[in-house]
């Protein structure tokens, strides 16, 4: 921020860039030149504000005004009215689907009244590639404090005091691992930021590197001087192009103001940071498959011990995390760990960080502190369910996570209540879904994902999950039996005790909670050979019906498979034998004629 009258601040995250927000904030530049501006406003790009069901958001500081689902073509309008005028632009503020009304402040948004912001706190507020932006909101204040008036056994204390546990799906007490890697001795030590997002649907990581890296690079900083690591590697899939940029930025302006490199506040300590790609292997996710990715071999776990705290990267000792548990640390050190530690729920302290998708209303990025329940996220976050439409079942912690239902909505979410509910936190993937999905067919998708990840070194993982994947298929096409369903429960538990890694281990999670949740849907497609939600299109059958077709011929002309015959003006069939149940039957219609049964 300056000391310009406006700040104008603009979502630049990937999913904003891919709905034109570069040209808006061009656009946004042009139009205060021209209108004589240029001293009193300021445009600034800035990381995700989370709301992507509302995005390209543009946001006017300092009345907090709210524009959303912004075009370039509007930004005349707002230079015009809201800037010269005084008058804010009626048509893109917000407005409350409950109250019918136009809200401007995020603070009376729904969507923003229950989320706390830690990790994600300077997402949407600074330009992520100025760390003057970030330095005037506390960048590397934890830092200088932490070298300056903590030993490295002091740091370590307050961070297992503030009672963070990892964010990247095992829980596993952040303290404790840096205690651990510290009490190994060597030569040279590692910290690993593990920013190899796979989960289908989740973009929690990647956000923050976008809109905040910064506090990432801190937090690593503030891991070596604990461990006595003296380099950092953040492991980042290539498939991250704009967190990539942003990264190298961030990392060359740290060095240049000496915040990397030697002699970091004139304390002697030294320590730096690279970066690795990845090729976008889901399996690289585990520690042990990353590290020796890092190391330029195949992605592929190994049995541990040894942890990487004590053989890690290249054999050394070697501390691994997630991008949102680093986000947290700096926090931690300037708020103190009582702060954090009265933030969420006995054994899950702070927040969490959601990426909310699927068939819900506000699709998005979001906090909430730690034991808020799945009713709150999905109804008063969220925004309900699409269309009106009856609220399903929610999918968490990914491919390796579980089908919660509606009997689960007044689950608080922490690590241990969604692992006792069937499910797990994992990284933050939450994708929902309403009654026109079938369950039976979600637990395929998973599976294909699964199978497709795989890396192979493991037979029950390599295989077991091929044959697991085969059943769902024969059972969405109508062609298993109640055996299938026997052999099915039973490949899952083998292949959950004896798979290699948590990949393999968690990949029957979806199968068995939808199972457990929805075996009425299981025994429906196995003996009465029906689709109640209409998804498999192996059960169904469209038909046209006699007493709305007029035979205007207009369903023929567009099955592409010629499955549709009649004379005009007389009623149509449909062969079901051509027919390759492609729908455009019914797109065609218009008279509501062609059925699917």
């Amino acid at each position: 921020m300056t000391d310009t009258k406006f700040d104008i601040l603009v979502c630049a995250g990937t999913g904003c860039k891919a709905s034109r927000s570069d040209e808006i904030i061009q656009n946004l530049k042009t139009a205060i030149q021209e209108n004589g501006l240029a001293e009193e406003a300021q445009v600034v790009g800035t990381g995700c504000f989370g709301f992507c069901e509302k995005g390209p958001i543009v946001k006017i500081m300092p009345d907090n005004t709210f524009y959303v689902q912004v075009t370039p073509e509007d930004v005349d309008e707002i230079v015009k009215e809201h800037l010269v005028k005084g008058r804010k632009v009626k048509r893109l503020l917000y407005t409350d689907p409950k109250k019918k009304e136009s809200v401007s402040d995020t603070q009376k948004m729904d969507f923003y009244k229950k989320q706390l912001r830690i990790a994600l706190r300077n997402c949407g507020f600074v330009n992520p590639e100025n760390i003057d932006e970030s330095i005037a909101r506390d960048a590397y204040v934890a830092l200088g404090k932490v070298l300056t008036e903590l030993s490295p056994e002091q740091a370590i204390l307050e961070v297992i005091e503030s009672g963070i546990r990892g964010r990247g799906g095992g829980g596993f007490p952040t303290g404790i691992k840096w205690d651990i890697a510290r009490k190994n001795k060597a030569d040279q030590k590692y910290v690993v930021c593990n920013a190899d997002e796979g989960d289908p649907g989740a973009f929690m990581d990647r956000s923050i590197l976008e809109g905040d890296p910064h506090s990432v690079i801190e937090a690593m900083a503030i891991c070596g001087y604990c461990i006595g690591a003296s380099k950092g590697l953040v492991y980042i899939r290539a498939e991250y192009p704009l967190a990539i940029k942003r990264l190298k930025i961030a990392l060359d302006q740290a060095r240049e103001y000496g915040l990397l490199g030697n002699d970091i506040f004139g304390t002697g300590f030294a320590f730096d940071i690279e970066l690795r790609y990845g090729a976008g292997a889901f399996v690289c996710g585990e520690e042990t498959a990353l590290i020796h990715s890092m190391e330029g071999k195949r992605g592929e776990p190994t049995l541990k011990p040894p942890f990487p705290a004590e053989s890690g990267y290249m054999n050394k000792p070697t501390n691994v995390n997630n991008v949102e548990t680093l986000a947290n640390i700096p926090v931690i050190f300037l708020k103190g760990a009582d702060w954090f530690n009265k933030i969420g729920t006995d054994k899950s302290k702070g927040t969490k960080v959601f990426a909310l998708a699927g068939k819900i209303n506000n699709v998005g990025l979001i906090e909430v502190p730690m034991g808020i329940t799945l009713r709150e996220v999905i109804y008063d976050i969220g925004g309900g369910i699409k269309g009106g439409k009856k609220f399903k079942a929610v999918q968490t912690g990914g491919p390796s996570g579980g089908c919660l239902t509606e009997n689960h909505l007044e689950t608080a979410i922490d690590f241990d209540n969604l692992v006792a509910a069937g499910s797990m936190m994992g990284s933050g993937g939450m994708i929902v879904m309403d009654e026109t999905d079938c369950m039976v067919s979600m637990a395929k998708f998973f599976l294909e994902f699964t199978v497709e990840e795989s890396c192979g070194k493991c037979a029950p993982c390599r295989v077991g999950n091929k044959r697991l994947h085969e059943i769902l298929t024969k059972i969405t096409e109508g062609k298993a039996t109640r055996k299938d369903l026997d052999i099915l429960k039973n490949l899952c538990s083998v292949i959950k005790d004896t798979s290699l890694c948590g990949l393999g281990q968690t990949s029957p999670n979806p199968v068995l909670s939808t199972m457990e949740n929805f075996w009425d849907e299981y025994i429906q497609h196995v003996e009465e050979h029906k689709c109640a939600a209409g998804t498999c299109k192996a059960l169904m059958k469209y038909y046209i019906t006699e007493e709305e077709c007029v035979g205007c011929t207009a369903c023929a002309r567009a099955c592409p498979v010629g499955a549709i015959t009649g004379e005009k003006k007389m009623l149509h069939t449909i062969n079901q034998e051509t027919c390759i149940k492609c729908g455009a039957c019914v797109d065609k219609c218009k008279f509501n004629a062609v059925i699917l049964k």
